[in-house]
């Protein structure tokens, strides 16, 4: 019964993403008010992640971040119908891309797309493998249909790879040898395995060292590659790759990452994912701050 509701609601919002932009952007706001109203839990946790990353902003501030986030997260899940279903004219009319030149220039080698957890980066996923085959990583949902409506939909073009988070990094490797480039999203907090503490914003943050690692390993450059929500769309932006990169130093590689999203979050704070539980895992000694 409850994967019956799951496909119902798939052809719902499949219906309701082709909508106009700005219908789809008024069903978003109110459904995303409904969402922060009704989803506590969620809400809490996105107060307390913008409260310890932005100690000394005015509480109005970040609720009107909040709701925005709220705002901006439903209606990313479902523009996902349109990257997931729709045809590839619709989705380049939907998603631009900018500075691709900086990926063409280094095709030659492995490369790590460093793709942080905004709302867009689904949209910013399906959109690049329009242009050459890429692979990423993803886990399992609650959902068999909606994992399989996921997984088929983010690789139906140019034969793009879909990695399981459970199986390590190890496929992430053999993809990279293989001269795939590599999506990755390493700002979730997993836990304290191959995670070393690092700031983010000012807090101690459980941080995965993947992205160091991956690249000492693969001799591969890693790309920034941000997806950012406009109001009629998406826009891809590659940024230029870092140079001498990874740092001797595991802990100030691992930095370095947790820095330039910082930038990112700065431009656009809505669009981060605050409502994950980002520091969930602490130091020793250090309570959990989402049980107040």
């Amino acid at each position: 019964m409850a994967e019956f509701a799951v496909r119902i609601g798939i052809w719902l919002l499949r219906g309701i993403a082709l909508l106009p932009r700005p219908v789809v952007r008024a069903i978003s706001a109110v459904t995303g008010d409904i969402v922060y109203l009704l989803a506590a839990p969620r809400r809490r946790v996105t107060l307390t992640n913008l409260e310890l990353c932005f100690p000394d902003m005015d509480p109005r501030e970040r609720r009107r971040i909040a709701r925005g986030h709220f705002h901006a997260f439903v209606r990313s899940f479902i523009d996902r119908f349109v990257f997931w279903f729709g045809s590839p004219e619709r989705i380049r009319r939907l998603c631009s891309i900018e500075g691709y030149e900086n990926f063409e220039a280094n095709q030659h080698r492995p490369v790590i797309l460093l793709a942080p957890h905004f709302v867009g980066m689904d949209a910013g996923g399906v959109r690049i493998t329009l242009e050459s085959t890429f692979a990423s990583m993803f886990a399992v949902q609650k959902s068999k249909v909606l994992t399989e409506v996921m997984t088929k939909g983010r690789s139906r073009f140019n034969g793009a790879r879909m990695l399981l988070r459970n199986e390590g990094m190890r496929p992430a490797l053999r993809v990279l040898r293989d001269g795939i480039p590599f999506y990755f999203l390493p700002d979730m907090d997993l836990g304290p395995r191959d995670a070393v503490f690092v700031p983010f914003f000012g807090v101690p943050a459980a941080t995965v060292t993947s992205v160091a690692r991956l690249a000492k390993i693969a001799r591969a450059v890693v790309i920034p590659c941000v997806t950012r929500m406009t109001d009629d769309g998406y826009v891809v932006t590659f940024y230029p790759p870092w140079e001498d990169y990874p740092e001797p130093d595991i802990v100030a590689a691992t930095r370095r990452v947790n820095a330039f999203i910082e930038e990112r979050v700065l431009e656009m704070p809505e669009q981060y994912l605050f409502s994950h539980k980002r520091f969930k895992t602490r130091p020793p000694g250090e309570p959990d701050p989402y049980r107040r």
